[in-house]
């Protein structure tokens, strides 16, 4: 069944998620958190139980999925291509978020479909973080729609200098099973015969989002001084799969104006896993 254009600007029903320290515990050991970001992971905390600001992916699983089911997007065919996080002021420890997805658009990238998705959360009526996820769908591409439009500008790594920062650091061989937890159940992440049979036969891989969550801790902490609050927005391009217990390498520049522009390798591996990153320090 081919991708459906006319769902294009369909805004679902907000969907409710309750959360409170377990969720936000649960997510933090699924990006990687260790026992020296216990105010991350801990609610008796000195201070209050802080949330790292890619949590915000956490409660937009549930419309992103109610939209790329009504545009019938082949679930075992798509590949996450890009996300945005941006975050408004600092979450909470606790409460129950309202979020709505749009269907922003559908392009035509001749092999794949591209799918450009929206979610907006609340909390008590107050705008608290937005997301824009692309997702590409294998073999959807040739319907001779629209091409993507070019990109505004945005931070990029500088080519003239060295990174002002490395941040190393390994995933565990359980860490896909951890992250699933917080809401992504596919198989790809956990099943081998799934991921065998979807073109994986090295077995299950680590959720892109999770890789996004590792990079963006690095970020935090080479950049921010371990504050999460600090960090306004998070960007990042899928580029080449990550299997759970790689070694992660994150390497970031410090740019004018409270920017940075990173990208993240593994180690062992010449090849970007994300790139085009970006995030907004303030």
């Amino acid at each position: 069944m081919s991708i459906d254009l006319t769902t294009v600007g369909f805004t679902t029903q907000p969907h409710a998620l309750a959360f409170d320290w377990r969720l936000l515990a649960t997510y933090a050991l699924g990006i990687g958190a260790k026992r020296d970001e216990l105010a991350y992971l801990y609610e008796n905390a000195k201070g209050g139980m802080k949330v790292y600001p890619t949590f915000a992916v956490v409660p937009s699983y549930a419309p992103v999925m109610e939209l790329l089911g009504r545009c019938n997007a082949n679930m075992a065919m798509i590949v996450h291509g890009g996300q945005l996080v941006r975050v408004h002021k600092a979450i909470p420890d606790g409460g129950t978020l309202q979020t709505t997805g749009t269907l922003k658009a559908i392009y035509d990238m001749k092999k794949f479909a591209q799918i450009i998705l929206e979610t907006n959360t609340t909390l008590g009526g107050e705008p608290l973080f937005d997301t824009v996820w692309s997702i590409l769908v294998r073999g959807a591409g040739g319907f001779e729609g629209k091409r993507p439009p070019e990109a505004p500008p945005e931070p990029t790594v500088p080519k003239d200098r060295p990174a002002d920062w490395t941040f190393e650091e390994a995933t565990s061989p359980e860490q896909a099973l951890l992250y699933r937890i917080c809401g992504d159940a596919n198989p790809l992440h956990a099943d081998p015969e799934f991921a065998t049979a979807v073109g994986f036969p090295q077995g299950p891989i680590l959720h892109g989002l999770a890789t996004y969550g590792f990079a963006a801790r690095a970020v935090i902490k080479q950049a921010a001084e371990g504050d999460a609050t600090r960090m306004r927005a998070f960007n990042g391009q899928f580029r080449k799969p990550v299997w759970p217990g790689d070694t992660l390498i994150t390497q970031g520049w410090n740019l004018e104006g409270g920017k940075v522009a990173f990208n993240t390798t593994v180690k062992g591996r010449p090849e970007v896993v994300l790139g085009g990153g970006w995030a907004e320090i303030g």
